[in-house]
């Protein structure tokens, strides 16, 4: 993809985090109780079903995932609105904080396997919160065609307008997040996976951060 002077690296950056959202996702679903923590419109859904009766759904888990999720983008909202001025520093202690969360579910998860409620419901929040927060700060980064979780409107614009290499990306690397996601779960551990996101949140935290330092283009201020 080529670069974009408007938004230095936050391109690339938000398209890691979008592979962050399909491991996530995939540790959440396979693991955790057929629960997203990351695409909430999932969550609606699956609540409905629950509460019908349809069998292998948690009505609970979503309903801790969708709570948690708005505690984390009420978060990130203070967060944008307490550092305004300068998107790369938002975006470093974004990744900062959910790096932190991460590391917790990765030690978590390791020491105490997933599968008990206890355990999952501790997971699942804390995820879902980290992806709240996320999703919170993307929109307050202003990166048109990037939100790094919700897919349906980015697809339907790339099939509309028939234009869009951004939307094309977005969702391949949730694809990619997803598939790699799926593959470790399945076959290695559910703390390899979080290990994997942790490893990628921590690489757009050192990236970001360097490229905020000496900044080449007016990237660091939102464009209108």
């Amino acid at each position: 993809m080529h670069s974009d002077p408007r938004h230095g690296p936050l391109v690339p950056m938000l398209l890691v985090l979008t592979v962050v959202t399909g491991l996530v996702d995939a540790v959440s679903y396979l693991a955790l109780g057929h629960v997203f923590v990351a695409n909430m419109t999932g969550n609606v859904v699956f609540l409905g079903f629950a509460l019908a009766g349809a069998p292998g759904l948690s009505a609970t888990a979503s309903l801790a995932a969708l709570a948690a999720f708005l505690v984390g983008a009420l978060a990130g909202g203070r967060l944008a609105e307490r550092r305004p001025g300068h998107r790369g520093r938002l975006l470093v202690t974004t990744a900062a904080v959910q790096s932190a969360l991460l590391a917790a579910c990765t030690a978590f998860a390791a020491a105490f396997g997933h599968t008990a409620d206890p355990v999952r419901y501790t997971l699942i929040g804390v995820l879902a919160a980290a992806m709240g927060l996320q999703n919170a700060v993307v929109r307050a980064l202003k990166v048109p065609d990037l939100t790094t979780t919700v897919l349906t409107m980015t697809l339907t614009a790339l099939a509309a307008d028939r234009t869009g290499t951004r939307r094309l990306a977005s969702a391949a690397w949730m694809f990619a997040g997803a598939l790699l996601g799926a593959v470790l779960v399945l076959h290695a551990t559910v703390p390899a996976a979080l290990a994997a996101a942790l490893a990628l949140l921590l690489t757009v935290a050192a990236l970001t951060h360097h490229a905020s330092r000496h900044p080449t283009t007016p990237w660091p201020h939102p464009t209108p």
